[in-house]
């Protein structure tokens, strides 16, 4: 980490939102040549799904079935006879996400050390010993791919996967899956760069979208049960949309069950009419004012404490963490004009940067649920994300506006150090 240093340059960087379509469930599903593209597919078993294809004359483009979801090449046609078989439980039209610009990106006007953030957060009260164990924990962290060259990544010697390539090939193009892996889990130790706020922690990169193509749930869903599957405790999802999916749904059960923490950003349109996103509101349900849910819906709070000006509200806000003008790793690889490189005083590789955005709080939360959880490993998955809200600055009050409050990461560790068997 480096040490606090004074604010030598204004910059900004881009984070981004993925917007999700409208789907159509088997009994809405569109008819006719109107159909173009894979159909998204509900089976009950390989057998069915197998014949429902051949009835149809389509072709399985892939598979998940820890979630009986699979993509078929498609047509009105295929649709058609698809909708009518045994065995086939729902049709839907891929979800598009598609990149957009986000509100958040005013230039940093900010005083003090750098990476201001990590103890804004009170992450540098964590006991040195609890950062440490973090290496039993794997965290996740699905987005545009990382640059693995950055100096805090390099570090954790990460463990990379395309989720569209099969390959670990996930160079970072885009950004923003680079700023968002350092804030969750840049190196502590190696003395370069910045903090990630989950220590030791292993880091697993889920690439589902190079940034410049288009996202859909079904990669999202692919990421989340492939990251599952890899032995992830933790995973960050710092994307988001209008509306959700049964094959989203499916996903974030899958993680439920197997008894995985998601957190996931809320989205940065409150100027523009502060929609509900997805998969933020099927961690923290709406209407829910906190309580319960499967995750943690994550907002944007400035370095006074008060709520980002594009931060989304509502009843199913979680909490909030820095996320105007924060600290992170930038890609080589990235556009200057999107990622503005800052010159670090004491630090000899890498570049980095200023960025806002409900994308850059969610890392943060995500890894200090790693800590939380490194401190007392026997917590559920809904008991660490109480922690993390219990101990925020609302100190258990609850509001639209900043959910349980700023995340406190060295109040939610001394808790669960002290509630330890």
């Amino acid at each position: 980490m480096a040490s606090p240093l004074r604010l030598a340059a204004l910059a900004w960087a881009a984070s981004f939102v993925l917007l999700i379509a409208p789907v159509a469930s088997a009994a809405t599903a569109e008819r006719g040549p109107s159909i173009r593209g894979p159909i998204t597919v509900g089976y009950s078993s390989e057998a069915a799904l197998d014949a429902a294809v051949s009835h149809a004359g389509g072709r399985v483009l892939r598979r998940l079935p820890h979630i009986h979801v699979a993509e078929v090449s498609g047509s009105g046609l295929i649709a058609e006879l698809l909708a009518g078989s045994p065995g086939i439980s729902f049709l839907e039209r891929p979800a598009t996400r598609t990149r957009a610009a986000e509100p958040g990106l005013a230039r940093a006007n900010a005083h003090g050390a750098f990476e201001w953030q990590y103890a804004a957060a009170h992450a540098d009260t964590v006991p040195e010993s609890v950062r440490r164990a973090a290496s039993a924990i794997t965290i996740a962290v699905i987005d545009t791919g990382a640059d693995l060259r950055a100096p805090d990544l390099a570090a954790k010697s990460p463990f990379a996967f395309d989720i569209r390539t099969q390959a670990e090939d996930v160079a970072d193009v885009h950004g923003h899956g680079t700023f968002v892996a350092s804030l969750a889990a840049g190196s502590t130790t190696n003395g370069e760069g910045i903090a990630g706020f989950s220590g030791d922690a292993n880091l697993l990169v889920v690439r589902t979208s190079t940034g410049r193509d288009g996202l859909t749930d079904v990669d999202e869903a692919a990421a989340i049960v492939y990251a599952v599957d890899q032995g992830a405790r933790v995973i960050n999802l710092s994307f988001g949309g209008p509306s959700t999916s049964t094959t989203e749904r499916r996903a974030i059960d899958y993680a439920a069950e197997h008894g995985v923490l998601l957190i996931a950003a809320i989205g940065n349109d409150f100027r523009n009419g502060n929609p509900v996103h997805y998969p933020a509101a099927l961690l923290q349900p709406v209407s829910s004012r906190g309580h319960g849910g499967r995750g943690l819906a994550v907002g944007a709070s400035r370095r006074d404490g008060t709520r980002a000006a594009f931060s989304n509200t509502g009843s199913h806000l979680s909490l909030v963490a820095p996320g105007e003008a924060v600290f992170g790793a930038v890609s080589e690889l990235s556009s200057r004009r999107d990622y503005p490189r800052v010159a670090l005083p004491g630090s000899r590789e890498g570049l980095y940067g200023f960025g806002s955005g409900t994308s850059y709080s969610a890392p943060q939360v995500a890894g200090a649920a790693v800590l939380v959880w490194t401190a007392n490993p026997a917590l559920s998955a809904s008991d660490v994300a109480d922690y993390l809200k219990g101990t925020a600055s609302g100190q258990g009050r609850w509001n639209p506006r900043l959910g349980y409050g700023v995340l406190d990461v060295g109040a939610a560790v001394a808790l669960a150090l002290a509630s330890r068997p």
